[in-house]
């Protein structure tokens, strides 16, 4: 197995984990991420949403019925998590660590998709394809 698919399948790993743990999280602890989210100024009923989201993305992403769906998943987890840390920044919690560190597996993930998958990716730079990289 090539560097470039291990990255991609470590890397998609942890940020699926990452997703479905807060998606488990919201889920089983639903008042105190209620309190959360009023600090950090979003409605609670942001948190439905959110539950399908982080769990729909990994799924999307995971079983790559349709690259245009897995990159929109993609997408999605990208503004969700610059939402994430802006608001972590902006409340001054400190809360922001996990949403950066999301935002870098998710990067990489995206980034070198196209060398572990069938069906590549056209949004993913060429500099990132298995034709011409060596990662």
């Amino acid at each position: 197995m090539s560097k470039g698919k291990i990255v991609y399948w470590i890397s998609t790993a942890l940020l699926c984990v990452v997703y479905l743990g807060g998606a488990a999280a919201y889920i089983m602890q639903r008042p105190m991420i209620e309190e959360a989210f009023a600090g950090v100024g979003y409605p609670s009923y942001l948190i439905t949403l959110l539950i399908f989201a982080k769990i729909a993305a990994p799924v999307a992403i995971l079983s790559r019925v349709s690259v245009r769906l897995s990159d929109l998943a993609y997408a999605g987890m990208f503004f969700h998590l610059l939402l994430a840390i802006s608001a972590h920044l902006n409340a001054g919690d400190g809360g922001f660590a996990p949403a950066l560190v999301a935002l870098v597996l998710m990067i990489v993930s995206f980034l070198t998709q196209n060398l572990a998958r069938k069906g590549p990716s056209p949004n993913v730079p060429a500099r990132f394809n298995a034709s011409a990289s060596t990662l």
